[in-house]
């Protein structure tokens, strides 16, 4: 399930809920066409993942959120562990890559920690502090 994050408040109560768990933020809006087409990568992986906690965050209405986190454009995905950001971004990358490529023949999860796309680009997991 993805949640909606409308202000700092919000996503103070989801962080802390969220306990040790990572949290993926996209930041997005709704006339944004990249946006609009991610959406459903973004809640697959929110299913297949179930522990880790997804929430999206519409830029337009909440602006000072968009300031905060420096989203200078959409979608832009912001990654959090006990309330500090990280860049535990392997798997996004890959999953946006071989959406993009066509080559998503498989469930992300089910990849190896280190894959070698078709196009050239080797992937490898990286563990956060």
């Amino acid at each position: 399930m993805v949640q909606n994050i409308r202000d700092m408040d919000e996503l103070r109560k989801f962080l802390k809920a969220a306990g040790t768990n990572l949290v993926v933020v996209e930041f997005s809006a709704k006339w944004c066409s990249p946006c609009k087409r991610i959406y459903p990568l973004f809640r697959a992986m929110s299913q297949q993942y179930p522990g880790v906690m997804f929430a999206t965050v519409d830029v337009d209405e909440a602006r000072e959120l968009a300031e905060i986190y420096h989203v200078k454009a959409v979608p832009t995905f912001q990654m959090f562990k006990q309330f500090q950001k990280v860049t535990l971004f392997s798997r996004i990358k890959r999953a946006i890559c071989c959406n993009r490529s066509g080559s998503l023949n498989e469930p992300v999860s089910e990849m190896g920690s280190s894959q070698r796309h078709k196009a050239g680009f080797t992937f490898e997991e990286q563990n956060g502090p």
